[in-house]
């Protein structure tokens, strides 16, 4: 039975992961087709930075299943590179080279800076309409989350176009106080902004990042337990993604909000677990 949402992580290559969900003796060019045993959504993180060869783009396509949902992010340069209007050429290219993932790659992401203000809706309106592909859209400049007219132009602007606003939840992270660089970095690269749960669209979107300590992310998951079961129970296919700091434990994390869903609706199925070698047996005294 597949899931009724789509559950991940940032990635699927953490070598730590062995500790826990891979198999020990895992390679590196085994971990993705691993993790689409388990979960079946990922971010596209990795095309932010750079765009994949086209082989291995064929590769991805054929690891993953048919159902599995890839939400690759435009390069930065093409979300970071000025008036996003002149951008639509190299977003076709991109588009294009991602064409072996077909409906895999759905919806697209487009991971606006803070530099990008509501000055500038008019070139993301332009984007949109020249793209006329599934997208999915996250702001970070702090008017777009003022609840006044920029907020709600933006909001207007996603909504005509069943475009959907990624909800970007860092609370969990920002209430920790650890002085670990992981976390440290992680605080000063991610913007501190509320979440604005938003359903434009069928296919919600919520990137979760959470508190190293796993514990310390019930409170926060609670809301989103009962929001994505709202959405389920609404016909809607929701998209979670939960990370950590330095993502060691974005995979438990996932599988610890999944066991608190399926507590509130009935019914829905467990991860599949990977089968991992047995620790040995310590040899105790007769």
């Amino acid at each position: 039975m597949r899931l009724p949402y789509c559950l991940g992580c940032p990635s699927w290559s953490e070598n730590a992961w062995r500790e826990y969900l891979y198999p020990q003796n895992a390679r590196p060019n085994e971990f993705l087709g691993l993790y689409s045993q388990v979960f079946n959504a990922v971010e596209g993180n990795t095309t932010f930075y750079a765009r994949p060869a086209q082989a291995t783009v064929e590769r991805w396509a054929q690891t993953m299943p048919e159902h599995f949902r890839f939400t690759a992010k435009f390069p930065g340069d093409i979300s970071h590179g000025g008036d996003l209007r002149e951008q639509l050429s190299a977003a076709e290219t991109f588009v294009q080279l991602l064409s072996p993932l077909g409906e895999r790659v759905s919806p697209l992401w487009l991971q606006l800076s803070a530099a990008f203000t509501p000055q500038r809706l008019a070139e993301l309106a332009g984007f949109i309409d020249g793209l006329q592909r599934p997208l999915a859209v996250e702001v970070r400049h702090r008017d777009f989350f003022a609840k006044g007219d920029a907020e709600r132009r933006l909001n207007r602007l996603l909504l005509d176009r069943s475009v959907e606003r990624i909800c970007l939840d860092p609370r969990a992270l920002f209430s920790c106080t650890s002085t670990e660089p992981s976390v440290l970095h992680a605080q000063a690269k991610k913007p501190k902004v509320p979440p604005r749960p938003a359903a434009f669209t069928q296919f919600p979107q919520v990137r979760f990042i959470g508190h190293p300590v796993l514990e310390a992310n019930d409170s926060f998951l609670t809301p989103w337990v009962e929001k994505i079961a709202q959405w389920i129970e609404e016909g809607r296919t929701p998209y979670i993604f939960l990370h950590t700091a330095d993502n060691l434990l974005a995979a438990a994390l996932a599988q610890r909000f999944h066991t608190r869903l399926m507590a509130r609706l009935p019914g829905l199925p467990a991860l599949p677990e990977l089968y991992r070698e047995p620790a040995a047996e310590q040899l105790g005294l007769l």
